[in-house]
C-alpha cells in the first residue's frame, strides 16, 4: 500500500505516514497537488496532507485544494513535531552560521536561533534541507527537520526538541478516492468536516450558524476564505463533532443548508484519540 504525501522522504509528512501506517510504502512528492493526483489515479491509495499546526496556524494551500481535489477524508493523525537541529558529522553547534528549513518551522524555533545566533535561512521543505546540508559539506550550515530526516540523511543532532513550544502539534488529513464505511461503529466518536457558501442575504452566516447552537453541535473549526477571485464570494470549512446522521448533527446542517447556496460534506470520520487525551 502506497501512501503519497508532499515533501522530500523524511519530512513530518513521511513521519506522520509511518506513524499512522506503519506497513505502507511512503511516496514522496513536490507539491500537495501531485501528491492527491497520485490516489486520484490509483498510484497511492491515500495522501496524508497536512492541515494545521498548534503553533503556526493553518496550511493556507491545503485549504484551498481540498474542496477542489474530488478526494474524501477518512481519517485524521495528529503528529507530535520535534524539531531538531541537524549537522554533519563531528561539527559543534558553536560553528553554525545559519539554518536551513521551511519557513513554518523557522517561525516555530525563533528563541532557540536568537539565543545561539544562528541565522534562518528559508527553503523549499524541511527534509529537503536536511538533504542540502548532507550534500554540500558546509559545516557552519545546519538544518532543521525532523529525527527521521537526519537518521535518513546521516546527520547529527546538535539540538533535541527546540521547538519553543513544548505541545507543538499538526494536523494531518487522509485523502482517499472513495469513502471508508468499513470502520463505522456506532460506538466511536466522529468528526464531521464541511465547505459552505452562505447565500448572499443579511446575516446569512449568522443564521447559518444558530443550527448548531441550538442543536447543541460542537464546531471545532471554521475557516473562510475567497473563491473565483473575487471580494464578494466566500467560502466557510468546518470540522463538526458528530456523525451526520447523529439527529442534532442532521437538524443542523438542515438549517445551515437553508441559508446556503452551496453545500458539501468532505468526510466523515473517526475522531484521533488525540482530541480526547487533550480536552480542557
Amino acid at each position: 500500500m502506497k501512501i503519497s504525501f508532499q515533501g522530500e522522504l523524511g519530512s513530518y509528512s513521511h513521519q506522520a505516514c509511518c506513524e499512522a501506517f506503519p506497513e505502507a510504502e511512503p511516496l514522496p512528492c513536490s507539491t500537495f497537488e501531485g501528491a492527491m493526483e497520485r490516489v486520484k489515479v490509483h498510484e497511492a491509495k491515500y495522501a496524508i496532507i497536512p492541515v494545521e499546526n498548534s503553533t503556526y496556524g493553518r496550511v493556507a494551500d491545503s485549504y484551498h485544494l481540498l474542496p477542489k481535489s474530488g478526494l474524501f477524508i477518512i481519517k485524521e493523525h495528529f503528529l507530535r513535531v520535534n524539531i531538531n537541529l541537524l549537522a554533519l558529522p563531528g561539527v559543534a553547534i558553536e560553528e553554525i552560521r545559519s539554518a536551513m528549513s521551511h519557513s513554518v518551522l523557522l517561525g516555530q524555533c525563533r528563541n532557540f536561533l536568537l539565543k545561539h545566533r544562528i541565522r534562518a535561512v528559508s527553503a523549499v521543505d524541511t527534509a529537503g534541507s536536511a538533504k542540502i546540508v548532507a550534500q554540500k559539506k558546509d559545516r557552519t550550515i545546519a538544518a532543521l527537520a525532523s529525527p527521521l530526516a537526519g537518521q535518513i540523511y546521516g546527520l547529527e543532532v546538535l539540538g533535541q526538541e527546540v521547538e519553543d513550544m513544548d505541545n507543538n502539534t499538526t494536523r494531518f488529513l487522509v485523502m482517499s478516492n472513495k469513502v471508508d464505511e468499513d470502520n463505522m461503529f456506532e460506538s466511536q466518536q466522529y468528526m464531521t468536516t464541511i465547505i459552505f457558501q452562505v447565500r448572499n442575504i443579511p446575516a446569512a452566516l449568522y443564521k447559518a450558524m444558530g443550527g448548531f447552537a441550538t442543536n447543541s453541535v460542537n464546531m471545532v473549526k471554521l475557516e473562510s476564505y475567497m473563491v473565483e477571485g473575487t471580494f464578494t464570494s466566500t467560502q466557510f470549512y468546518a470540522d463538526l463533532e458528530g456523525h451526520p446522521d447523529d439527529e442534532s448533527v442532521k437538524r443542523a446542517l438542515e438549517e445551515l443548508k437553508y441559508f446556503t447556496s452551496m453545500f458539501k460534506i468532505l468526510g466523515v470520520y473517526v475522531a484521533d484519540s488525540f482530541r480526547k487525551y487533550n480536552e480542557s
